[in-house]
């Protein structure tokens, strides 16, 4: 796991992200959850995705909480939020991410094949900030891993043949994989403020 300061409030927030999972699975959805909070814990907005109930493949639950946080907040920024994901976002819910200017993101799952962080690294991606410091903030603290096992069992209890199908092909890093992972070039995204 990415190491930066583990807080209690991550171990809840994860928690609650994780049954969120639990909880899209009992409405035709594939096990997907995100949470935005404050800095000060209060939950700013919660969600599953929505992609089968709307036929929408846009309804993402990291995008959908983003524009529900901003619109809880009344404003397009939220540097001083969090968003916790049981899986880490996709590259697509990644942009709305940093452009929200998002100061920490904190997910369970990797995806090596289609991660925002791991596999396209738009999460910590300093250049945007850099050429378009209007529209994209810092990078933003990047916690991952926090809670992995939990979000994992949530994905073998609903089915355990599509987790088997979508770690084997490398789409997800499941816990059991870990120890054949390659090493990371040792990205981190670093909170700058």
């Amino acid at each position: 796991m990415d190491q930066f300061a583990i807080e209690a409030i991550d171990i809840r927030m994860m928690r609650r992200c994780i049954e969120l999972s639990r909880i899209a699975t009992t409405q035709g959805e594939f096990p997907f959850a995100a949470l935005i909070c404050s800095k000060d814990g209060t939950v700013l907005a919660e969600a599953t995705n929505r992609v089968a109930r709307d036929r929408d493949v846009t309804r993402h639950a990291e995008l959908l909480a983003v524009s529900e946080a901003q619109k809880v907040l009344g404003q397009a920024g939220l540097a001083e939020c969090t968003i916790y994901s049981n899986l880490e976002p996709c590259v697509m819910c990644s942009f709305p991410i940093r452009e929200s200017r998002i100061g920490r993101v904190v997910f369970g799952i990797r995806s090596p094949m289609m991660g925002g962080f791991s596999r396209w690294n738009v999460l910590g991606d300093r250049v945007i900030s850099k050429h378009m410091p209007e529209y994209f903030s810092a990078a933003p603290e990047i916690l991952a891993g926090l809670l992995a096992e939990e979000a994992e069992k949530v994905w073998t209890d609903w089915s355990p043949a599509i987790w088997e199908i979508i770690t084997t092909r490398g789409c997800f890093e499941g816990v059991r994989c870990r120890s054949h992972r390659v090493p990371s070039s040792g990205r981190q995204a670093a909170r700058s403020r």
